[in-house]
């Protein structure tokens, strides 16, 4: 009677440290889940976003208005306009 008692004990004992380990895996792979999560940008990333938008708007607001360009259209033009068909 000794001997069912003990393996009925070491049978409880495993079940529950199975139990805690499934529970220690759910709840692991839970928080694994919830950093993986991206639903959108956060501040930090949304203001970097913002500021690199700016600046490349900036600087292709520079080149269009910038003598280089201007030239170059008008070099183009009057080349197409200039050139008769033979």
């Amino acid at each position: 009677m000794t001997a069912a008692i003990t393996t009925t004990s070491t049978s409880t004992s495993t079940n529950s440290v199975n139990e805690f380990l499934t529970r220690l895996y759910i709840e692991a792979a839970a928080r694994a889940a919830a950093l993986r999560r991206d639903d959108g940008m956060s501040t930090i990333e949304y203001a970097m976003g913002s500021l690199a938008a700016a600046a490349l708007a900036a600087v292709l607001y520079m080149v269009i208005n910038g003598n280089g360009v201007v030239d170059a259209i008008e070099g183009i033009i009057t080349d197409a306009l200039s050139n008769r068909p033979s």
